[in-house]
């Protein structure tokens, strides 16, 4: 593992950013997965405004949403779909034909999990991964489990990832319970992974994640298996690292 820490949020963006500008120089026709929520939205911002300058080009590129809300449609303004395409999608020069997002309003969540990972399988893989971190330790919306789910599945989130979420909803109980998500097997398959951390919320989870027994109970520590990856965190997010 290799771990920067940074001392603002705008270094944060920008060292992250760095990071995906020079995959996807080295490979234009990069297939990476890319998560939601707050974390990411300042690099996202730094990749449209470099894409804008002509300082990045993802027009070859393939996009695979890691997750989405069961039961709302994609044009809600908390799905998966309309945030990628909010905040990032539609201001880069990407085509829609390579963009993933798995479909929330099916009527057979287990065929779409399946046909999920088909389409994934089908594009070699995930070259270069995007993650956060949840609070309780998810990644994607693989949440603490007795055991580590492999392949996409539905998945019925915890109250602490449900609270965290519910001040992006009108009510906590608009927040929906379940989601599908890319399995454990999809991370780490990934040929790299960037997980981003930042903010004291994320504190316990990045020490217990990155120091402690790898356990789905903490489903990032499975990262600690992973043959590269790059984490970065700001001091708050990274300050019990190191420490007993």
């Amino acid at each position: 593992m290799r771990i920067i820490i940074t001392d603002s949020i705008e270094e944060f963006n920008i060292k992250a950013a760095d990071i995906v500008s020079q995959q996807i120089s080295s490979n234009p026709r990069t297939v990476f997965g890319a998560p939601t929520g707050e974390t990411p939205l300042g690099l996202y911002r730094e990749l449209v405004d470099r894409c804008k300058a002509g300082a990045i080009d993802f027009s070859q590129a393939t996009c695979f949403s890691l997750d989405e809300y069961i039961g709302i449609s994609p044009d809600h303004s908390q799905s998966s779909h309309y945030y990628m395409h909010n905040n990032f999608l539609k201001h880069i020069n990407i085509s829609e034909e390579n963009i993933f997002i798995p479909n929330g309003m099916t009527q057979d969540i287990f065929g779409e999990c399946r046909s999920y990972d088909n389409m994934i399988d089908s594009y070699g893989g995930i070259d270069f991964l995007i993650l956060g971190i949840g609070q309780n330790g998810h990644i994607g919306f693989n949440e603490p489990a007795d055991t580590f789910p492999s392949s996409s599945h539905l998945v019925e989130l915890k109250e602490s990832t449900i609270n965290a979420n519910a001040r992006f909803f009108e009510n906590k109980l608009d927040v929906p319970r379940y989601a599908i998500t890319v399995g454990v097997k999809t991370i780490m398959q990934a040929k790299k992974v960037l997980l981003m951390a930042h903010g004291n919320s994320k504190t316990a989870a990045m020490q217990k994640a990155l120091e402690e027994d790898v356990t789905p109970q903490v489903p990032a520590s499975i990262l600690q298996y992973h043959h590269d990856v790059t984490i970065i965190a700001d001091k708050a997010a990274a300050s019990r690292l190191g420490k007993e």
